[in-house]
């Protein structure tokens, strides 16, 4: 997955969190990155599902896991998973000491009976 339309290596991430949700005060389960825009928004399992309406408003089908350690991408639009595409500029992730959920002073106690499934 090289030189795809729709990934523009060059591009910083928005932030260490979702965008949304940190405007909004909310939290998140996991983060992924917008491979085009940078834009980061939580996952489909959070309970905004920031990422996905990123997809919707922007047509923005790629993106990118935003978890220390992983670098798999998702196509929105094709439900496709790549387990490797082109390394993207830094950071490739959120702090390795911010937490999942995260970020810790925001996630409810009762956080695994919020989660989207």
């Amino acid at each position: 997955m090289t030189d795809i339309d729709g990934i523009d290596p060059r591009t910083a991430p928005s932030g260490t969190g979702c965008t949304e949700c940190d405007t909004a005060g909310g939290w998140w389960f996991h983060l992924r990155r917008c491979a085009q825009c940078g834009h980061v928004g939580c996952c489909d399992s959070s309970p905004a599902q920031h990422a996905t309406a990123h997809w919707k408003s922007s047509g923005h089908p790629l993106v990118q896991s935003f978890e220390p350690g992983e670098a798999w991408f998702w196509n929105y639009a094709t439900d496709a998973l790549y387990d490797a595409g082109p390394e993207l500029a830094p950071p490739t992730s959120h702090p390795a000491d911010q937490p999942a959920p995260g970020p810790a002073d925001r996630v409810p106690q009762d956080w695994p009976n919020r989660l989207n499934r």
